[in-house]
């Protein structure tokens, strides 16, 4: 992974190395959470499987690449349409703008899709990290983080993660639905994907799944696709480095456990069934580096496609729990999608490990379209990012499942930590005053 995923015991450690700013009690109490939380993940229980990229797949894309830039370079870049060609692409541009109105719309359609075609599984992936986008967007809502964002920042975030997801929505969206069409038709269709703006990368890679059905190398090339497809858009884009991506929070999101994504399941060495899933899940420590986020997208993969009893969690997940945004989806005895305690009451603790204290109240995490409007999609700048055959194929190789993977304990971890950024905000001000 490069550095993307660290030891879960050295992340905790290493915040406590930054808690000396805090107040004594304040420190005091942070290191007794990380104690308590420390030194109880999940066992795994194998077998773990590799997510295989095969040879013979790599050598068929790099001729087909190869070919494609052929193209580009003689100015042949698309043919013109027949009238039902140009049916088809309009639907599913259609088809693709009515889904994109919210985070809600968006998994909800990355889930139909898997539905349809569960050989498709970059379309799970992406409905479970989509999952996770929508609570990104209703924390800067809830309850814990506005105690210490700005609400100037808490808009620059949101249209952030809007864009970001999407952006990608419009660009795999159409993708899939022209798989699904290809497949009914039982041809090729796939020579349409530059009159819907998709990079020629992505050409004979879906030509090469058609006839191979190789899920893994499909899975990887979309999400080295869509990474570099955001890389101009978002990460490089002025406006987002300025209200963003260089804000001090931004910088330390390491440190507040904003960049986490994790995925429900059940582990098999729990003997009784737990009343809440774990977390199987990873953390992206340089999003502003392109290779980590496409490694991240990958082990994410790895995870999900590699450790058979997260598969199944999440698959039962998705299929019984509706997503809101709220993160009371996952943590139903942690949050509540009614705000129960006043809004301008004093913050005090409530989290007790992994449970609330005796007594308290849970978090308020809201519905997201109950606290953002649905916004609409501003025009995507044009261009295509694949220029080089060798630099497109570094990624694509096999992946083996990162251990460990359950996140669950560190997720606990993240919410204490911002707890208690809050209790120390309130005390520092105390003393200001």
């Amino acid at each position: 992974m490069g550095g993307t995923v660290k030891s879960r015991g050295k992340n905790v450690k290493g915040v406590l190395s930054k808690m000396r700013g805090l107040p004594n009690a304040v420190a005091q109490l942070f290191k007794q959470q990380a104690s308590l939380l420390l030194h109880s993940s999940a066992k795994i229980v194998g077998p773990l499987e590799e997510i295989p990229v095969t040879t013979a797949f790599i050598g068929r894309l790099e001729k087909g690449l190869k070919h494609q830039l052929d193209l580009q370079q003689s100015g042949v870049v698309s043919s013109p349409l027949s009238t039902d060609e140009k049916a088809i692409v309009h639907q599913i541009k259609e088809h693709t703008q009515r889904e994109n109105r919210n985070n809600v719309t968006r998994t909800n359609a990355y889930w139909s899709c898997y539905q349809a075609n569960p050989e498709l599984h970059w379309a799970l992936l992406a409905h479970m990290v989509s999952r996770n986008g929508g609570w990104c967007m209703t924390d800067l809502r809830g309850e814990l983080l506005p105690n210490l964002i700005s609400n100037e920042l808490a808009q620059h975030l949101f249209a952030f993660l809007e864009r970001a997801n999407g952006l990608i929505f419009q660009d795999a969206y159409p993708q899939l639905l022209l798989y699904h069409e290809s497949k009914k038709r039982k041809m090729n269709l796939f020579h349409l994907l530059p009159h819907m703006g998709i990079s020629s990368w992505m050409i004979p890679v879906w030509s090469d799944f058609m006839t191979y059905q190789e899920s893994a190398a499909l899975t990887i090339a979309l999400i080295v696709n869509e990474q570099n497809y955001i890389e101009k858009r978002i990460v490089k884009n002025k406006h987002f480095q300025q209200n963003v991506l260089n804000t001090p929070l931004f910088k330390t999101q390491a440190w507040l456990q904003l960049n986490q994504i994790g995925f429900p399941f059940f582990p098999a060495s729990i003997e009784t069934q737990a009343p809440q899933p774990n977390l199987a899940g990873l953390i992206l420590e340089n999003f502003a580096s392109l290779t980590e986020r496409i490694e991240f997208g990958k082990s994410l993969y790895a995870i999900l496609f590699g450790a058979p009893e997260v598969l199944q969690g999440v698959l039962r997940f998705a299929a019984t729990t509706p997503h809101t945004g709220s993160r009371s989806d996952y943590w139903p005895h942690l949050f509540a999608q009614i705000r129960k305690t006043p809004p301008d009451m004093k913050y005090q603790e409530r989290l007790d490990g992994c449970a609330l204290k005796k007594g308290t109240l849970p978090f308020y995490s809201p519905k997201l379209t109950s606290v953002w409007p649905d916004r609409i999609l501003a025009p995507v700048e044009p261009g295509d990012w694949f220029t080089n055959v060798k630099e497109a194929l570094v990624h694509m190789r096999s992946i083996p499942v990162p251990i460990p993977y359950d996140l669950t304990k560190e997720v606990y971890f993240g919410l204490s930590k911002i707890e208690l950024g809050i209790v120390a905000a309130q005390a520092i001000k105390k003393v200001i005053r």
